[in-house]
């Protein structure tokens, strides 16, 4: 029993995935180091709420509430919202006022609720409406092309599109492939190879401080709930 996670890519430029949980049992889960902001809706007890989630640079403890389900839409890295900045939610995030099972209010308008197979019809009219925006650059550079600008120009865009660094947040979704390919089971050794870490103690290091486990309790499934769906590797 745990955090029992579904996710799924998408085919928005806005959008990295869709996911859903179900908590049983649990009160407290390990929350992971994430480069991207999103939304979270969730119900629990009869009520039913709704918040944005932002960046997140390290591991930690987080609350669980117990029995609550779960709709979540990762952002891709350079969007943000246009009534809160990503780099002012690093670390940390917002609840949104008023959320019912039909709608939350974001942005000053109130928006219908997504289910999983709607994320990103909800995500295309916060697109169209201007609440959610992105930094051209930052996309540009995403997907591997090299813009006209100079390097220091296009880091300054990444901190003020991001609140990350472009190193933070290679090292952060790294790590976060690595949890994923030995929770399938792969070698430390062939993890290392993989994903060019400098050798296993440095995957070690990176492991404790973004994603809160050892490899051998990845490779295990031990420590306890993860806010993380380690089937699923990060794609950058």
């Amino acid at each position: 029993m745990g955090l029992r996670f579904t996710t799924r890519a998408s085919d928005s430029p806005w959008v990295d995935a869709v996911w859903t949980c179900t908590s049983e049992q649990v009160t407290e889960m390990t929350s992971v180091a994430t480069a991207s902001w999103g939304l979270v809706f969730w119900q629990c007890e009869g009520s039913a709420y709704a918040a944005v989630s932002g960046p997140e640079t390290r591991t930690g403890a987080a609350p669980v509430p117990e029995g609550a389900t779960f709709v979540g839409i990762e952002f891709a890295v350079g969007t943000s919202l246009r009534a809160i900045p990503t780099p002012a939610l690093v670390d940390g995030g917002t609840d949104l006022p008023d959320a019912t099972r039909r709608s939350f209010c974001v942005d000053g308008v109130r928006w219908e609720t997504p289910g999983p197979d709607d994320a990103e019809a909800l995500v295309d009219r916060l697109v169209r409406s201007g609440a959610v925006v992105r930094d051209p650059l930052v996309t540009e550079v995403r997907r591997g092309h090299r813009p006209a600008v100079s390097a220091r120009t296009v880091e300054r865009r990444f901190r003020s599109a991001t609140g990350l660094t472009q190193g933070a947040i290679r090292q952060i979704e790294r790590a976060r492939t690595a949890s994923a390919l030995l929770a399938a089971g792969a070698p430390v050794a062939d993890a290392v190879a993989q994903l060019a870490y400098f050798d296993e103690p440095h995957l070690a290091r990176a492991l404790q401080r973004y994603i809160g486990r050892t490899a051998r309790q990845l490779r295990e499934g031990a420590g306890g709930a993860i806010g993380l769906d380690l089937s699923q590797p990060t794609t950058s």
